[in-house]
């Protein structure tokens, strides 16, 4: 998102666009590739962000975004530091803003993982630097980047790709959503009526040439799908979960829905999993789940995705 300051903001996927998206994933895989067997701790040999410091807020808990990002900028050659929310002067009211242009003096480009997606925007508003999106209530680019690096490293192509998304309509569905029209792959939906995801998603994977069939049933979104993908059913912070978990119950993933989907079909899922809701403990733990994968290649997707912020890419 180039904003009238000029940064390479990354707050949704269509900010870098399909053809940067497809230069991170490569990117990411060559790194990968170079890496194995050193130390998680060693730095590229390149060290392209040497010098370079990621300022990372949490106001939303986190395991894979903080390690990820953190352990990114070391194997870059950079370094990381957090704010957490409630300790920063964030916590205190400290506005968006004043927060943005004093990190934009110290740091070289801002992570933040929110709640609101309007913060998210504020802030890249105001920052003379990049700002990343490592979660809000809208969308989780970033998640994404890394489920696009597992499918391919698991021998599938992205074009044509059908994936079946089963569960609630959220926020890493909507950036699925997004990736779908950018990469020119095919979602089937399968979601309790009214936890449908925003129209407005829907619509720009299918401006994008995806298509996009939104199912009330499950067996009809997992037949013949490549990739099986669900979330947790209750994110952080929602109500009413004793309700919506009765509405999840038949969009469980489990051995019955996988064996709907193609026989080389794989599961993903973003973690943490509530094994026994979303998923069942078999497909959790069996041969096709790939999701440990999925969760290491985060760390490889945000290097790429620092990169390019940094203009490095």
């Amino acid at each position: 998102m180039a904003l009238s300051n000029g940064q390479n903001h990354f707050l949704d996927l269509s900010d870098a666009g399909g053809d940067i998206l497809a230069a991170m994933i490569n990117d990411a895989q060559d790194r990968k590739a170079k890496r194995v067997s050193w130390a998680k701790g060693q730095a590229d040999s390149d060290k392209p962000l040497e010098g370079f410091v990621l300022a990372m807020i949490f106001e939303k808990s986190s395991t894979r975004t903080r390690v990820s990002f953190d352990m990114a900028m070391r194997q870059l050659g950079g370094t990381a530091l957090i704010l957490e929310g409630g300790t920063s002067q964030l916590g205190r009211g400290e506005s968006i803003a004043d927060t943005a242009r004093v990190l934009s003096r110290m740091a070289d480009a801002i992570m933040i993982r929110t709640d609101d997606h309007s913060k998210i925007i504020e802030m890249a508003k105001h920052a003379t630097v990049p700002v990343i999106n490592g979660l809000t209530d809208r969308s989780h680019p970033c998640q994404i980047v890394a489920d696009l690096l597992t499918v391919i490293e698991h021998g599938k192509a992205l074009p044509g790709l059908e994936v079946a998304w089963l569960g609630d309509g959220n926020n890493v569905l909507h950036s699925v959503l997004e990736a779908a029209g950018l990469m020119k792959f095919n979602v089937r939906v399968g979601t309790p009526a009214g936890f449908e995801p925003d129209q407005e998603f829907v619509d720009l994977a299918r401006a994008g040439g995806a298509r996009v069939d939104v199912k009330n049933d499950a067996h009809e979104a997992a037949a013949g799908a490549d990739v099986l993908v669900t979330d947790t059913w209750i994110s952080m912070g929602q109500d009413d979960a004793d309700e919506k978990l009765t509405a999840m119950q038949p969009f469980q993933v489990n051995d019955g829905l996988m064996s709907l989907a193609k026989d080389d079909a794989i599961f993903l899922h973003c973690l943490p999993a509530h094994v026994g809701d979303e998923v069942s403990e078999s497909v959790f733990e069996g041969p096709q789940s790939v999701v440990f994968d999925e969760a290491e290649n985060r760390l490889h997707a945000q290097k790429s995705v620092l990169l390019w912020c940094l203009g490095k890419l």
